[in-house]
């Protein structure tokens, strides 16, 4: 687990050098969204480090983990809840992309 509570990602792995978003879905989709601002700091963090930067995503469906050097998609502004766990559910605008299952590494079918 990620030493600081509030950081932008969840888990480090100084075994294979993996800093790893993990997000946890209800219902499957096949592309799964990640915020632009979470994928900017995973990444720009990786970078200082030469770190791998992971998107783990489960659903109904399965285990889904994602390279997220490899967004094979885009980005696009959204009027979403701020958040979706807690009890601010404020509508803000979200920059997003998505990664999609075909793509990912399937860890749990």
């Amino acid at each position: 687990m990620a030493k600081n509570p509030v950081s932008r990602w969840d888990c480090y792995s100084p075994a294979t050098r993996h800093r790893i978003e993990l997000k946890c879905r209800d219902k499957h989709y096949d592309d799964l969204m990640v915020e632009k601002k979470k994928y900017d700091a995973v990444v720009n963090e990786c970078n200082k480090h030469l770190d791998v930067p992971i998107y783990i995503n489960s659903t109904p469906k399965g285990i889904f983990r994602f390279n997220m050097l490899v967004h094979d998609g885009f980005w696009e502004v959204r009027y979403m809840p701020k958040t979706t766990q807690f009890a601010n559910n404020n509508f803000i605008t979200k920059d997003v992309g998505y990664f999609h299952t075909k793509n990912a590494d399937i860890l749990l079918k």
